[in-house]
């Protein structure tokens, strides 16, 4: 298991300075709504790729009366031993621009992907309670975080992907004429396009099959069935990759025009939907009642967790932000016995200590005040 057993924040959020020692797999953060809590998974959220949990500016990250830099450093205890992974914002000395730095053991890393190596975390916010309920593109960037914490270069693939759509909008508005051009551009936007969903497809296969695995209709937190809905989508999961492309090619010569009057690209993995069912009731998740939607959230997230560990060698650092304020009792108590049969380090956040009465013995709990983090037991 790969744990977090120190954690130091400088500058970062509303931590003007921290040192947070932990010692156990269960972690708890009790404090009133705006003491820090959320800051602190925030920043373990850092040694993920991408932009953290609440998906914000760098900068943003930085404490208000600061100089502008902030650092996050942890000190990993893994089966390798350990090690100091670090990132942070730092002026350029050449320009005054801000740049982010990565570093693994005091040596610079390119990005925090080469965290990879040394940790993999998962987590699940209030934001995406309604995930159900919300915008495809809500589950598509869902979906991608799946993807992300097994496969750390898929997000470099979307990134791709974005670009080339992006060229392919601007010159079907400014040169529509220009045919050879748009042939390059979709070419790039087929190949990234098949890689995109073909990953897509990957982990969704692999995380059914677990679930399918460990299925218990009368879990407390209900099995999830898991779909992807979309033309590339199916052409994916049809023909072979080379086909798929050339399948993909040939839509987009053929909606050329269509694509121009809408402004933006129709058919590819931009416009794909993660579709979930709740697996014992046999209903589209959005039909599900509130209570039922994050058990049935948690129970994927947890999913999730185990499907990183098999595929990484790394059973991940779990992140769940206010995981217990909407729970039951009964749910809640189910929710600590999952977590503590999952193996994996697990960072709590709650408004109420007693939230987290139930927890193991073994377990930490600390009190988050304004820009302070004391341990209660």
């Amino acid at each position: 298991m790969s744990a977090i057993v120190r954690l130091n924040l400088t500058q970062f959020r509303s931590y003007a300075a921290l040192d947070l020692a932990v010692e156990t797999p269960l972690v708890a953060l009790a404090g009133e709504n705006g003491a820090g809590k959320t800051n602190v998974l925030e920043a373990l959220s850092l040694f993920a790729p991408g932009r953290g949990l609440r998906r914000a500016e760098l900068a943003e990250m930085a404490r208000a009366d600061g100089d502008g830099r902030f650092s996050v450093a942890a000190m990993i205890d893994g089966e390798a031993g350990e090690h100091r992974l670090g990132t942070g914002l730092e002026p350029s000395d050449t320009d005054g621009r801000s740049a982010r730095l990565c570093r693994i053991d005091g040596a610079n890393a390119g990005s925090p992907s080469a965290f990879a190596e040394h940790i993999r975390l998962v987590w699940l916010t209030p934001d995406i309670d309604g995930l159900f309920r919300g915008s495809a593109g809500e589950r598509r960037r869902f979906l991608d975080r799946l993807v992300l914490a097994v496969d750390s270069a898929h997000g470099a693939r979307v990134n791709a992907l974005e670009r080339a759509l992006r060229s392919r909008n601007r010159v079907l508005e400014e040169d529509p004429g220009n045919r050879a051009w748009l042939d390059a551009i979709e070419r790039e936007v087929a190949e990234f396009g098949v890689a995109v969903a073909a990953a897509r497809a990957e982990t969704v296969t692999r995380l059914r099959a677990l679930i399918a695995e460990r299925r218990d209709d009368a879990s407390p937190f209900p099995w999830a069935g898991l779909a992807l809905e979309g033309e590339i989508d199916a052409l994916v999961a049809d023909r072979a990759a080379v086909d798929a492309e050339d399948a993909y090619r040939a839509i987009l010569a053929d909606t050329r025009s269509r694509d121009r009057a809408a402004g933006r690209t129709l058919v590819g993995p931009q416009a794909s939907d993660l579709a979930v069912r709740h697996g014992p009731k046999a209903i589209p998740a959005d039909q599900a009642s509130t209570g039922e939607q994050k058990a049935l959230l948690v129970g994927l997230v947890l999913s999730h967790a185990r499907l990183v560990a098999a595929m990484s060698g790394l059973r991940p650092v779990v992140l769940l932000d206010e995981i217990a304020a909407h729970l039951d009792p009964r749910r809640r108590s189910a929710l600590y016995q999952s977590l503590a049969e999952l193996g994996a380090q697990v960072w709590m956040t709650g408004a109420d200590p007693a939230l987290f009465s139930d927890m193991p013995d073994g377990a930490s709990l600390f009190h988050v005040s304004p820009g302070h983090v004391m341990r209660e037991r």
